[in-house]
């Protein structure tokens, strides 16, 4: 644990390795300090269905983000970070909170900046008699060796699979070799918890992927999907998105000024199909 913390000293909890001393409230790309800051929290149905279960998964969203996406639904709380500091006891006392109110899980939405204060406030609710699984909810931008630090804390990894293309990710997303870190992060995702595993409805343990298909193929789904196939598992839980829509920056750049087409979403969903990658969810695409 104190290895673990030392990491914000000069910071390398990401693989940004910005190193400034957040413990002395120094910021840099996701300003953030000591203390994590959170938008909001609450019992959350929109998620897979064995995420929201019956009755709702426990969400936590914090404030800021490792990613710089032009096209964040969420950017008011990822990149405007709006939210409210709190403690590390305060984060714990959420945790359990939402256990109280039948949440299945804790589900800690963008937590890669803020792992170190999430470690310890998981280890307080631990303490004080927290039980359910803890679901890590990212973008996918990680350091395989901070994730190592996470074995046995992390019940059910949930990340993005954004790009397989790293000049993509650097122009949408300020992120680079996300294709190389993505594909190593995943990996090690993989190796700690396995597939997903389901019971009575509910997953309580597992690697469930996240893919948001782009318009024109920009996130390059097909190679995306050839490395789970191949390099993870062909019975990887896949939830592939169509909820695209222009939203924070995309006024800059004409070809995200759209939602996806019948036929692009179409062409994803038949590369999955055609490397056997049927396990998961399917959104419907909405005019």
């Amino acid at each position: 644990m104190k290895n673990f913390s030392a990491r914000l000293e000069k910071c390398s909890v990401c693989p940004r390795n910005c190193n400034v001393n957040r413990l002395k409230n120094e910021l840099c790309f996701c300003k953030i300090g000591k203390n994590p800051k959170i938008s909001a929290y609450n019992l959350h149905f929109g998620e897979e269905p064995p995420i929201s279960g019956i009755s709702g998964s426990g969400t936590i969203f914090f404030t800021g983000c490792n990613l710089r996406c032009v096209f964040c639904q969420n950017y008011p709380i990822s990149q405007l970070y709006h939210g409210n500091e709190v403690t590390i006891e305060k984060l714990a006392e959420i945790m359990m909170q939402l256990q109280s109110q039948n949440a299945h899980n804790i589900n800690l939405v963008t937590p890669t900046h803020v792992l170190p204060q999430i470690i310890e406030a998981i280890l307080l609710a631990k303490n004080k008699g927290l039980k359910i699984p803890i679901v890590y909810n990212s973008g996918g931008y990680e350091k395989v060796e901070t994730l190592k630090l996470l074995e046995g804390f992390i019940d059910i990894y949930m990340p993005d699979a954004k790009y397989s293309d790293d000049k993509m990710a650097e122009k949408y997303s300020d992120a680079k070799n996300y294709w190389e870190i993505n594909k190593k992060a995943l990996k090690e995702m993989h190796k700690q918890v396995g597939n997903l595993q389901i019971r009575n409805g509910v997953a309580v343990k597992g690697l469930l992927i996240r893919h948001l298909v782009l318009p024109q193929n920009i996130a390059g789904s097909q190679k995306i999907f050839e490395f789970i196939a191949k390099e993870i598992s062909p019975e990887t839980y896949i939830s592939i998105m169509a909820q695209y829509h222009p939203a924070n920056r995309t006024d800059e750049f004409p070809e995200l000024q759209r939602k996806i087409t019948d036929e692009e979403y179409s062409q994803v969903l038949n590369w999955a199909d055609e490397l056997g990658l049927t396990n998961g969810w399917r959104q419907d695409l909405c005019s």
